[in-house]
Order: structure tokens, then C-alpha cells, then sequence
């Protein structure tokens, strides 16, 4: 996929280290980023995380702060 040339590699969190990164760090300071479809972020998605679905992710990378670290979901 064209998207993966923008990301840099890192290693993979677990759910408890991602809420262990974002309660360690000031809200604003990364991108929570929901990656699934828009019926399933109404249903449920966690405040402050920004939508983009997989399939649009390469058209709008874009949105995304290239100066912040993106937690995806």
C-alpha cells in the first residue's frame, strides 16, 4: 500500500500500552487515529480520535500532523 512510505516503523503496542502512552502524555501532544468504517466509530469510539477509514488513509494523510505520533486503531 502507497500509505506505509509516510509511517515509520515502531514496534506494536497492546491496548494496556496505548492507554498506558495516553495517560502519559498531554492530550494534543499525539493522533489517536480510528481507522474503521463510519458505522462502527458512531457506535463506539473513544473521544478525541480522529476518523479515517483505511481505504481513504492513503488519500488523506494529509490530515495527520507529520510532527506528532499517530496511535492507529
Amino acid at each position: 500500500m502507497r500509505w506505509k512510505q509516510f509511517l515509520t516503523p515502531v514496534a506494536s503496542m497492546d491496548t494496556e500500552e496505548a492507554k498506558a502512552y495516553m495517560a502519559k502524555h498531554e492530550e494534543g501532544t499525539f493522533t489517536l487515529l480510528d481507522v474503521r468504517q463510519p458505522g462502527e466509530y458512531e457506535n463506539s469510539r473513544i473521544p478525541g480520535a480522529k476518523l479515517i477509514p483505511l481505504p481513504e488513509l492513503a488519500d488523506r494523510l494529509g490530515e495527520l500532523d507529520p510532527d506528532k505520533p499517530v496511535i492507529p486503531y
